[in-house]
């Protein structure tokens, strides 16, 4: 049995990521280090609190001597690194959490994982030849694009917002461990997520729920920013591959082609509900579309190509933005209905 640090598992991404991993591979045992903020909820982990191959650790990935801990008491021998403050808008509130958690965090698990793996630059210890430092990122660091390009591997880094920012940075840090130590290490770049389990303040929980509270339902701006919509079990899936056999030294980005701008998105949440749960009070839930002041530093289309991870590795995204949006929405309505119960 291999034991691998899995950070962040209560957030949205990690806790699909987890029951995931643990229904397809019997050979881990998965150590989930999360600090529990306010986007961390170990409901999201439910299924996997009685697996003899879980462990949950609440702590922080900035406390050196705990994460030092971790790796001598588990025998740490792979990380994947999902552990982010991720909430632009916070970000822009109080970037200095963004730096901390997304830079020093990132920081503080390379460097424990590099002194405890290897002898010396670009030798590793006998015991840990295949030890490997799996970085997750976001397509954001590639700053905004322009009506027809797609972001590659290749394009350069431009971040815009304190979050993406603090996103770059962490990548570069995990590219001169790599560079410098000979560390091996993978980053994946990912679209916008959606799925079960994300936090409530995100766009499509949050188009979910204000809907069936007849509240307002935010849009920023004009509502034609177009992000690439990717559901949160295709990214599961793109993780385990590039983990287990991605090219190390490489960056894949992971897509879902899955183009909309926020109002397709509000216009066709808005749509599924009128069928599944219609209002009593309105003739459809898109009375409640609200334009409000745009988000400084708003970045207008985000889209990935995912190509070589097409190509080299064999991915392919099961879900296409219709069945996704299914299958989240049904979701959240049986959340949401027993959040009154």
């Amino acid at each position: 049995m291999k034991s691998i640090l899995v950070t962040g598992c209560a957030g949205f991404i990690g806790s699909n990521f987890v029951p995931y991993f643990l229904d397809k591979y019997s050979e881990y045992n998965v150590i989930n280090l999360d600090l529990l903020t306010y986007a961390g909820d170990l409901e999201n982990l439910k299924e996997c609190e009685n697996n003899s191959k879980y462990k949950f650790i609440k702590g922080d990935i900035c406390n050196r001597d705990l994460v030092e801990f971790i790796f001598t008491e588990y025998d740490i021998q792979g990380v994947i690194h999902f552990a982010a403050e991720s909430h632009v808008d916070n970000s822009i509130k109080n970037p200095g959490v963004f730096v901390e958690t997304n830079v020093n965090g990132t920081f503080t698990l390379l460097d424990v994982a590099r002194a405890y793996w290897m002898e010396k630059p670009f030798t590793y210890k006998e015991a840990y030849q295949d030890c490997r430092f799996h970085h997750i990122s976001t397509d954001e660091v590639y700053g905004t694009l322009n009506e027809t390009d797609l972001f590659t591997e290749e394009t350069p880094y431009a971040p815009n917002s304190p979050y993406s920012a603090s996103k770059a940075s962490s990548d570069m840090i995990v590219r001169s461990y790599q560079e410098t130590y000979g560390m091996n290490t993978v980053i994946t770049n990912c679209s916008n997520n959606y799925g079960p389990k994300q936090h409530d303040e995100k766009l499509i929980p949050t188009i979910i729920r204000k809907a069936l509270t007849g509240e307002a339902i935010p849009i920023y701006g004009d509502g034609k920013n177009i992000r690439d919509w990717l559901y949160v079990l295709d990214h599961c899936k793109g993780i385990d591959l590039v983990y287990h056999t991605g090219k190390e030294a490489n960056v894949y980005n992971i897509g879902g082609r899955n183009e909309r701008t926020n109002l397709q998105i509000v216009d066709t949440i808005c749509t599924i509900l009128d069928k599944k749960v219609p209002s009593k009070n309105l003739s459809s839930y898109k009375d409640l579309i609200t334009f409000v002041e745009d988000r400084a530093g708003h970045d207008r289309r985000y889209a990935i190509d995912a190509t070589k991870l097409e190509d080299e590795l064999g991915w392919k995204a099961d879900e296409d933005f219709d069945s996704g949006i299914i299958k989240t929405i049904e979701w959240y309505l049986e959340k949401y209905n027993k959040d009154k119960s």
